[in-house]
């Protein structure tokens, strides 16, 4: 595998080559072209699923097949006809993918856009790996998600694809004085005084003019999400949306689900990826971005800003406009993808605002 620099993240033509030595796996047929992004790969749902008790991870002691014993498993189930995942409730599906990955390459998993901005919490679980999300360098063995549906109930079938993977070799974050030198030159942000300690730091777009929607608010009680049908939902039936209101702030309910979106443009440059991170739990009662991979070339072509996939906690929480609520970890790319995120690369969200999933109208 001959490659620009000695540690990054892999490109779709790097991807392809592990398809190619059997590093990637399919379980059906082929890796379908589509499956192959600019810097990672979607990963597909299996026929294989099981309704479990509760959320649960491995150890190093035992396999996911170990822990699925009577006490925990409540259902098995195929998914080659589809079936409905209910809403509040933890499935297990064995995915279509596994590796064998090299002892050089490990991998990170995250939702897709459109998983997160329906509320669909997503987890990639491996064998023998005490956390969600993260495959080892050198794994071997099948690849599960853990599904747990918390706003809408949804209708989902053998091939459709939930989450993501990428793959990283050595320590590839960059670094806040990069990330200055390369701003001053190419911005990353229109923000004028931004803050790259940590990341570039995401602020909230809460204020606007009388009426303008600047977020959604799930609906609770509505009706079935089909995830094979692209544009097709009324967004009234699902989401209430909100206003720009006048004190400049929203309260975010307990255990309420919002779409919002980054006050700033954000730019990936084509030799660079990133990831959209949470803050810091001691900087307020919410979670923002299940879905955090942002591909290299994402808002070069347009100006795009960050769509936020919000939830509150325990207590009710207020969020001011402008206010810190997530950072987007750069990442050096092995080298830049030949087709970058944008006019070669087909996708729901170029040039995007405020935008709801694929799934509703447009």
């Amino acid at each position: 595998m001959s490659t620009a620099s000695e540690a990054g993240v892999l490109p779709a033509e790097l991807i392809s080559t592990l398809i190619e030595d059997g590093s990637i796996l399919p379980g059906n047929g082929q890796v379908a072209p589509a499956q192959i992004q600019p810097a990672s790969l979607d990963l597909t749902l299996g026929s294989k699923a099981w309704r479990v008790r509760a959320s649960f991870l491995p150890s190093r002691q035992r396999g996911v097949a170990d822990c699925l014993t009577d006490d925990l498993l409540m259902q098995e189930f195929s998914l080659a006809d589809g079936a409905v995942f209910e809403r509040g409730c933890v499935y297990l599906v064995q995915l279509n993918e596994s590796l064998r990955l090299p002892n050089t390459l490990e991998g990170y998993a995250n939702p897709k856009s459109s998983t997160g901005r329906i509320d669909v919490f997503v987890r990639l679980v491996t064998d023998h790996t005490a956390s969600f999300d993260k495959v080892c360098a050198g794994y071997s063995g099948p690849l599960y998600a853990e599904i747990c549906p918390r706003s809408f109930s949804v209708l989902a079938r053998q091939g459709v694809s939930l989450n993501q993977l990428r793959f990283k070799t050595g320590p590839c974050a960059v670094e806040a004085d990069a990330l200055n030198h390369l701003h001053r030159n190419h911005p990353l942000t229109d923000d004028p005084e931004p803050d790259f300690q940590g990341g570039l730091g995401v602020r909230v777009q809460i204020g606007g003019a009388p009426d303008e929607i600047i977020g959604y608010r799930a609906r609770r009680h509505s009706g079935l999400i089909d995830l094979e049908e692209i544009g097709q939902l009324r967004a009234d039936d699902f989401f209430e949306p909100i206003t720009a209101p006048q004190s400049g702030f929203i309260i975010l309910d307990p255990d309420e689900f919002y779409i919002l979106a980054s006050r700033e443009a954000l730019t990936i440059p084509q030799h660079l990826s990133a990831e959209m991170t949470p803050i810091s739990p001691g900087l307020g009662e919410f979670r923002v971005h299940y879905a955090g991979f942002f591909d290299p070339g994402f808002g070069i072509e347009h100006p795009s800003r960050g769509v936020l996939e919000v939830r509150s906690h325990d207590a009710p929480f207020v969020l001011r406009d402008g206010q810190l609520v997530a950072r987007l970890v750069y990442e050096r790319m092995l080298q830049p993808p030949k087709n970058p995120y944008g006019s070669r690369v087909r996708s729901n969200y170029q040039g995007q605002g405020l935008k709801l999933s694929k799934h509703f109208k447009a």
